[in-house]
């Protein structure tokens, strides 16, 4: 008799793991490099917390383009790559805003230079401007309070949704707007005014771009 309800038990979990797998698998979610993604249904499949988060409503960490590490402070005078808007030393492909004229041509964020892919390893990156524009012309878009903290819930075309905190932005070593706007970094800059970095801008719900050295939210995507 003890091996018999022993028996039903077992099966009783074994099927309860298959309904939670089938579960995980109808939303969508994923496992890369021990990090968390949901297919919604695009080109990219996008992770369910930003870099430095420990969960989706955790603001995490800032970064200015093209650096991977927080910083205390967001200026110019801190920035990796140029201490003006025309003294840019990398990802410059206009000697107008090079330092000395400097040109390198490179339009695409190296490996190193990518937060997503330094702190999160594997095949993460930062989404690119077009990624991010298809995130936001494929998806619906909904202003909710989750877990009480502000943000968008973004549901792809198949239904899967991930959730974006307000996280604000960081100048200097000022917090702004958090629980009000959120702007999240692409791996993408302008190609005519080469010191603007492209991001999702919560505030006109479209990507923008504003000044690589301010601190901004990073959400990572992989294939």
């Amino acid at each position: 008799m003890k091996k018999f309800f022993y028996l039903v038990a077992l099966v009783a979990i074994s099927l309860l793991f298959v309904q939670c797998e089938q579960n995980s698998s109808s939303q969508g979610l994923g496992k890369h490099e021990g990090h968390e993604y949901v297919d919604l249904g695009l080109s990219v499949k996008w992770a369910t917390c930003n870099v430095g988060a420990e969960n989706p409503y955790d603001y995490g960490d800032y970064f200015s383009w093209g650096e991977v590490e927080p910083k205390d402070d967001y200026s110019w005078e801190t920035y990796k790559y140029g201490k003006m808007y025309k003294e840019l030393t990398k990802y410059c492909p206009k000697s107008d805003f090079g330092k000395d004229g400097f040109t390198d041509n490179k339009t695409i964020l190296d490996p190193e230079d990518d937060a997503a892919t330094v702190n999160w390893g594997g095949k993460w990156r930062m989404p690119t401007e077009a990624e991010q524009r298809e995130l936001l012309a494929n998806c619906i878009w909904s202003s909710i309070t989750q877990n009480g903290v502000n943000g968008y819930k973004v549901t792809g075309p198949n239904g899967n949704s991930i959730f974006f905190p307000a996280a604000g932005y960081v100048t200097y070593r000022k917090h702004n707007n958090e629980g009000v706007e959120g702007y999240y970094l692409s791996s993408s800059f302008d190609a005519e005014y080469v010191y603007l970095a492209y991001i999702i801008d919560f505030s006109s719900e479209n990507v923008t771009y504003n000044d690589r050295w301010c601190g901004y939210s990073v959400r990572p995507v992989c294939p």
